[in-house]
Parts: structure tokens; sequence; C-alpha cells
């Protein structure tokens, strides 16, 4: 195999690596998702995993593949979106992590990479997620915090949403939370962990859960904010996730607000 030398234009990574089997490395991105029409790849539409694999493939070859560990929406943002990525290259993490981050888009960023043990694949291999949801809830909306953050002018009673939530902690059924689209699935799911914080106009809605609905969470912020500005009662959220009626609960919060914070795995 003839080798270009070391910053030779135009070369991409795999040609200045030696040629392999396959290799398994495991990425941790960081993107804001606006822009995007969610994590999945789709035919015609811009996403975070067609702009990863498309800038996976110049670096290192035709054959590179990617998957995540979650299938974030529309606009949903991930502070630590766990990815696997397969190539036919032997390199070092950093200079994984170099080649995509100088071909991605600056809205998408790789902040680790390391190799993994053969078959590691971040979806499967992943035994829970937490997501955060942020609402700016200042009298007049942040334009710093607007791709970012639900603005809702309202005086919230978090001593209210609180008592709302604690319910649904534990194992459920969920579908009253769930989108029409994911409603053929499993609605079980295991709550480990709901917290409500606040820190002067910001507030901050966090959930950790074994796995989740589509729409799941956006559908119990928009809940649980109707409790919160005094138009349900905090025992009316129990209610609704026992009557596993969609029509029950409240409104879908819209996607800027939710980010996915980090994958966990076993240790």
């Amino acid at each position: 195999m003839a080798h270009l030398r070391p910053g030779a234009r135009g070369a991409p990574a795999a040609a200045r690596a030696i040629a392999s089997p396959s290799t398994t490395y495991r990425l941790v991105l960081a993107y804001d998702g606006t822009d995007y029409h969610g994590w999945q790849s789709q035919p015609g539409a811009r996403t975070v995993q067609g702009t990863l694999t498309d800038a996976a493939r110049r670096a290192f070859g035709p054959d590179a593949r990617v998957t995540g560990a979650s299938r974030t929406d529309a606009g949903v943002h991930a502070l630590r979106q766990t990815v696997s990525l397969g190539a036919r290259v032997t390199l070092a993490g950093a200079a994984v992590r170099g080649a995509l981050n100088a071909a991605l888009p600056r809205d998408v960023r790789v902040l680790e990479a390391r190799e993994a043990p053969a078959g590691f694949d971040a979806r499967r291999a992943a035994s829970g997620k937490r997501y955060a949801y942020l609402l700016d809830t200042g009298p007049i909306a942040s334009p710093l915090l607007r791709r970012f953050a639900w603005h809702v002018p309202w005086a919230l009673d978090l001593a209210a949403m609180r008592a709302a939530l604690a319910p649904l902690r534990g194992r459920h059924d969920f579908a009253a939370f769930c989108a029409a689209p994911g409603r053929e699935k499993d609605p079980v799911c295991v709550v480990r962990a709901i917290h409500v914080l606040r820190r002067r106009d910001r507030v901050a809605i966090l959930l950790s859960a074994d796995r989740y609905l589509h729409h799941m969470v956006r559908n119990l912020v928009g809940s649980v904010l109707d409790v919160g500005r005094g138009a349900r009662a905090p025992g009316w959220l129990a209610g609704v996730l026992a009557g596993r009626d969609r029509t029950r609960a409240g409104p879908t919060a819209p996607a800027q607000g939710l980010a996915l914070v980090r994958v966990l795995y076993p240790r």
C-alpha cells in the first residue's frame, strides 16, 4: 500500500492509517439539534446521524457505519450522545476525534473517541438515559436561550410540580404520555429519578429512566406545567398515568427545551 506523506492535502485519515479489519470506536457527541430533523437518518432530510455518517465516510472510507444510543427528535439537543463507529482504520482515539471534527459542521462536535470492544453497540448496550428540559420563566424571553429553552413567563409552583411528578417514579405504564407513532411499543418504563430545579429565571426538569416512549419527556413536561401554573391539582398527574389515555394529559412541550444529558451503561 502506498503511503501518503503526513499532512498531504486532501488525504483522508483512512489514507494515513494502516488498512485493517473494521475497528469499533466509542464516540461521545454534543450537538445543537435546531437545524436537524432529529438523530436518525432519513431520505431527503438533514439529520445528525446522516451528517456524522457522511463525515466518517469522507475521513475513513465508504464502509464507515455509525449507531446512536438514542433517537432524539427534530430540534432536540444532546450534551453527551454516545455513538458506536465502525471503520476499517487503526487510529488513536484523538486522531479519530480530530478527523471527524474537521469534517463536521460546527453544530455537531465529537467530544471523546476511543476504541471499544469488538461488537460494541451504543444502543443495545445502554442501560438508561438522562434528559433535561429547560424552561425560561423570565418575563421577557432571553434571546440567548431561544434555541435551547421554552419560554413560559408564568409564576410556577415548583413544590406542586415536584409533588405531581413523585408518583411517576418507578416502573409504570406510560402510555398516557406516548405520541401516536410510538404506541405499538411496550409502554412500560422504569423512571429512576425526577427532579425539578430552579436557578433564578431558569427551571430544569431532569428525568432518568431505563427507556423512553416517543415524546414521553415532552408530554410529561407539558402536563406538569399545567400543575405548576395552577390549572391542575398535583394529584391529577397520577390519575392521568393510571388512565393510560394520551388525550387526558397536557400538551406536548416544544422540542427546543429538551436535551439528552447522558447515556448510561453498566459498569
